[in-house]
């Protein structure tokens, strides 16, 4: 299909996860569409990952209903197969996706409905924009992290092993997800490991024989809407060895200095915050809350899954925590790295609609803009927990998908009477 001068309904940016979703349902809906990509399908899942990463959900739960991987069903499978899994999809659904296309400007067209879009392949005129460019589009590393610093820095979004560090320690910043699992990898690969804890969620693995995705399904975490506006709490989770419950003492104990939330950078010298402790209970405090409600739901059903009491079991506190370290001489703890686990921010310089905030945040109501025909999808918490997840994004862009539809007819009711009064 020629893209230049290209009139269609709807254009969707991005064919990642999202993009690939939101097509599906347009193509089964017969809305005329395209599905642009500046690189390839599943990009960010093929090269801004580290080499052995794993998905963090079993594939029996993260995938499309329509297509299972060729997997153990209760595998993590490593990403170069998460990202095969969207390229065969968008084969079996025969999906218009145009990758290799660059999109430079979307505006609101000039005294008419919809959008024009500029690409690297010319300009399309369309009356719906969906942004499908995901919850990771810009690395963010905050503004206390040195500028021209004499160590390595890096963000997580560009580690990939090991061998990529210089000799010497390394400080790990951030206790999401990427952050535990990059700095356990290091340790295990024998480096010396300092890990900056902040706030965060540690749910199990697996408890009573159910993994992690399963309760968060039966107990409603999956539709939980964030009611503050600061940072998202790190979440702690892994599917690395298999899968295992991350405990920030186990790692300790295994040889892992453990630090509070880092404050700043003063020369060679890293100050942190006196919160590791605190973050520490904190993180138990949901963990046994989480138990709890597990408990509950099992007895209140009537459930026959066995009991796990040693789950239950909060390790002592290490040397690190009972005697936290709140300045660091890099020098003399040999640190020649430090990499952010920091998390992503937006880039939405190429969408030039009224759909943004002070902050050039979307403004939406589960992906509908304030700008009417512009959707955005993939984004955290877009509709719930589950929405940058594989299968959560898949049901955010069904809703989009009957949003579009219904505007549609509203708008061809429309031309029908502008029709019939003029031939009138």
């Amino acid at each position: 299909m020629k893209l230049n001068d290209l009139h269609i309904d709807t254009v969707v940016v991005g064919a990642g996860q999202a993009g690939v979703a939101m097509s599906e349902h347009l193509t089964k809906m017969g809305i005329s569409h395209v599905v642009l990509e500046k690189n390839r399908i599943a990009e960010a899942w093929r090269t801004r990952r580290w080499d052995s990463l794993v998905a963090n959900g079993p594939c029996w739960h993260d995938r499309f209903p329509n297509m299972e991987f060729d997997a153990d069903p209760d595998s993590f499978v490593h990403h170069d197969k998460v990202a095969e899994y969207f390229e065969q999809y968008a084969k079996k659904f025969n999906l218009p996706i145009h990758t290799g296309v660059t999109v430079h400007k979307v505006a609101k067209s000039e005294n008419r409905l919809g959008f024009t879009v500029e690409t690297s392949e010319g300009t399309i005129y369309t009356q719906h924009i969906v942004s499908a460019t995901g919850a990771f589009q810009k690395a963010v590393i905050p503004a206390i992290a040195p500028q021209n610093p004499s160590f390595y820095q890096i963000h997580s979004d560009q580690y990939k092993n090991p061998q990529q560090l210089p000799e010497g320690a390394v400080l790990v910043i951030g206790a999401g997800s990427s952050g535990v699992q990059i700095a356990d990898e290091l340790n295990r690969a024998g480096k010396k490991v300092y890990l900056s804890v902040g706030r965060h969620e540690r749910p199990p693995r697996t408890y009573r024989n159910r993994d992690n995705v399963w309760w968060l399904g039966v107990l409603g975490g999956w539709d939980f809407m964030r009611t503050d506006t600061g940072p998202l709490k790190g979440f702690a989770v892994s599917g690395a060895h298999g899968g295992v419950n991350v405990d920030f003492r186990v790692l300790a104990n295994q040889g892992i200095t453990l630090l509070g939330s880092t404050e700043s950078f003063e020369e060679q010298t890293i100050k942190f915050k006196d919160n590791l402790k605190h973050n520490l209970d904190e993180g138990d405090a949901a963990l046994l809350a989480f138990y709890d409600e597990a408990d509950a739901y099992i007895e209140n059903n009537g459930l026959s899954l066995p009991l796990e009491p040693s789950a239950r079991t909060i390790l002592p506190d290490p040397e690190c925590v009972t005697n936290p370290i709140l300045e660091l001489d890099m020098q003399a703890a040999n640190i020649t790295t430090v990499i952010w686990a920091s998390g992503f921010g937006y880039d939405y310089s190429w969408l030039q609609v009224n759909a943004f905030d002070e902050f050039n945040k979307p403004k939406h109501k589960n992906g509908i803009s304030t700008e009417r025909g512009v959707y955005f999808l993939g984004l955290p918490y877009l509709t719930g927990r589950g929405s940058s997840f594989i299968w959560g994004v898949w049901h955010d862009a069904k809703y989009i998908a009957e949003h579009i539809d219904i505007q549609r007819k509203y708008q061809e009711y429309q031309t029908d009477k502008n029709l019939l009064k003029h031939s009138a």
